[in-house]
């Protein structure tokens, strides 16, 4: 066999010195089309009444729940820059926190009812794909603002979301890619893919396979798993039998089952790779030097020491900061979109949310951007998380890939970023 070009490829791929965190997906997905433009008919029953109110759905329960605190502490950093600032539209930010828990309970429709019941006018979350899927038709359907900091299912693009979905976190379009080179840069020449079955697993799992498969290697085995299985002994057994050089393996919190198993039938680990919905700390779940050497890539911007110190503010006991920038990034475009709009409705806060994100004159801050609007000047939000660049259908246009590596601690440490357009 031919071996694969160690060449990165992909649009505008290249190396940066910050750096990412993760993204994540979920189970059931919805019907996907054309982004439809909302209708007063669609969205009457949100109207907006002066005082922009944000709904936090992020998980504080179930399989992504490490990365509720750093969401959490991302939203309401925004909320309180914001409001330092003097508020929107002259009145303070208000918010209401709510659990999405995962896909194999109810509570974030639940949740979803509640703060509809609230009179939200954005809701900030889900951080799981499968989870966003089960409540999106609920939250534009009742005109209010749909904005995860962390999906990455690429369904989402061309979902009919009445154009009321927005995301901070980049589609798993460019995490796949860059995937995918990671492993063929690395030498290995034949692939195994064992992927959880949801959209953000099958889709993350597709795109790694184009990668690979263009980039001159071949993926030998896909084994596509039920998250919910009691073990994974044949799973792994099938991924084993094909002999791949290397095994990504795209899972969330079931890799500690995995895991053990791929040791117990003598997988090495450190030629397989994870991705964002399972990088993470695993120093008190195996034995040391088990994941040494093993990498992984996560999808977003790390939050630099500054923005940390001020995460630490509002949780002194934040110990992880995954996804805080995209969260605090969603808060400060949806209060600087209700300002350009001159309304708290959800309808409005959509229909400005592209326009306050690029194309204009440049601002970091809400403050800053707040004072150019003011004086009627077009601005353009550049985040913590990056320059942000809205597409029409409501995905950023720029993205950053981190690449990690374990270490013998079973903790992950970065070691580069690639950066492109999507």
């Amino acid at each position: 066999m031919t071996r694969p070009t160690t060449a990165w490829r992909s649009v505008a791929v290249v190396g940066i010195a910050v750096l990412a965190l993760a993204a994540c997906g979920g189970d059931d997905t919805g019907d996907t089309g054309a982004t439809a433009e909302p209708t007063a008919t669609e969205t009457a029953v949100a109207q907006g009444d002066g005082v922009l109110k944000l709904g936090t759905l992020l998980p504080q329960t179930g399989s992504l729940a490490f990365l509720g605190p750093p969401e959490f502490a991302g939203v309401n950093l925004g909320v309180k820059d914001v409001n330092d600032a003097g508020g929107v539209l002259g009145k303070p930010v208000e918010k209401v926190d709510s659990d999405s828990g995962d896909t194999s309970t109810d509570i974030a429709s639940q949740s979803v009812d509640r703060l509809l019941g609230d009179n939200v006018d954005a809701i900030v979350g889900a951080a799981s794909s499968g989870v966003s899927f089960t409540v999106i038709d609920k939250i534009t359907g009742a005109g209010v603002v749909h904005f995860s900091p962390a999906n990455t299912s690429p369904d989402f693009t061309d979902y009919a979301d009445k154009g009321l979905y927005f995301r901070t976190a980049p589609s798993d379009v460019l995490q796949g890619r860059v995937l995918g080179d990671l492993i063929l840069s690395d030498g290995n020449a034949t692939v195994g893919i064992m992927a959880l079955q949801d959209p953000y697993g099958t889709g993350l799992a597709d795109n790694v396979t184009t990668s690979v498969t263009d980039g001159g290697g071949e993926v030998v085995e896909s084994v596509i798993y039920d998250p919910k299985a009691a073990n994974f002994s044949a799973e792994v057994g099938k991924i084993k039998a094909a002999a791949p050089d290397a095994i990504a393996l795209i899972a969330f919190d079931e890799t500690k089952k995995i895991v053990p198993e791929m040791v117990k039938q003598g997988i090495d680990l450190s030629k397989v790779y994870f991705v964002d919905g399972n990088l993470a700390d695993y120093s008190a779940d195996f034995p040391a030097g088990t994941l040494e050497g093993a990498k992984g890539t996560l999808p977003g911007v790390i939050a630099d020491d500054s923005f940390k110190q001020r995460l630490l503010g509002v949780d002194p006991a934040l110990k992880d900061f995954s996804y805080s920038p995209e969260s605090y990034d969603a808060v400060i475009l949806t209060a600087l979109a209700a300002e350009a709009a001159k309304s708290d409705a959800g309808t409005a806060i959509a229909s400005k949310l592209v326009e306050v994100s690029k194309g204009g004159e440049k601002c970091t801050t809400f403050a800053d951007c707040k004072a150019l609007l003011d004086e009627g000047t077009d601005i353009d939000y550049d985040g913590v998380s990056g320059p942000i660049e809205f597409s029409d259908k409501g995905d950023p246009s720029e993205a950053t890939i981190g690449i990690y590596q374990f270490g013998a601690d079973n903790k992950y440490t970065f070691l580069e970023g690639k950066s492109g357009t999507v």
